[in-house]
């Protein structure tokens, strides 16, 4: 009778055959070995890696579904893969069974990913208002809440800068309004005559400054 080791040394060159050119099969050492299933880069696809222990074949392989190229694989899937491979492992305890196995799961590998969406899942956005809300910021506001001012070309400018003393003032009496031209227009000779003493009086008790040339 042979022992686990010469059958694993058996079974281990006949799966080499077997699978020689098969790129979906991966022998990683001499008690490890890898299936992959499925399309490249599908979203149903998975990887099952089956290793021996001493006494395998008398006892079952030990099942790895947790490697990194089932990164997307559901936990349901997952599940129903391995308790797939553990009811198939017990009917073939002493036999070489590792062939057997990733045969299985192809015979079944449609009905085993049912549930395994084809795509990966859309995350829904939800709008909880966040995205609605808006910082005030106070001085902006005061800024586009201000009137624009008149834009005022160089010669109004200048001529408004000519009404002032130079210092950004107004002379005094530039508002007045021309009394004698008002009332030329409008009143009589003795009018307009004392509204020219009454315009004299009135500038020799506020007379106007100027600045001295330097």
């Amino acid at each position: 009778m042979s022992t686990p080791l010469e059958q694993q040394t058996d079974e281990r060159e006949a799966l080499q055959s077997i699978y020689e050119g098969d790129e979906n099969f991966k022998e990683i050492n001499l008690t490890t070995f890898q299936y992959k299933y499925g399309e490249e880069d599908s979203y149903k696809s998975f990887l099952v890696e089956l290793q021996w222990g001493e006494n395998y074949p008398d006892e079952a392989p030990t099942i790895n579904l947790n490697t990194f190229y089932n990164r997307n694989l559901l936990p349901v899937v997952k599940d129903a893969i391995e308790s797939a491979l553990k009811t198939e492992a017990t009917q073939w305890l002493g036999c070489g069974m590792t062939y057997t196995l990733f045969e299985c799961l192809k015979d079944n590998l449609e009905q085993l990913t049912a549930l395994q969406p084809e795509t990966a899942p859309t995350v829904a956005v939800v709008d909880d208002g966040v995205g609605a809300l808006k910082i005030s910021d106070p001085t902006t506001e005061a800024k586009q809440k201000e009137p624009k001012k008149e834009q005022l070309t160089k010669a109004q400018k200048r001529r408004q800068w000519e009404r002032t003393d130079h210092k950004g003032e107004r002379a005094r009496g530039w508002d007045w309004v021309d009394i004698v031209k008002h009332l030329s227009q409008t009143g009589s000779k003795e009018d307009t005559a004392a509204a020219l003493e009454s315009a004299a009086a009135a500038a020799a008790a506020n007379p106007v400054l100027h600045p001295l040339n330097t």
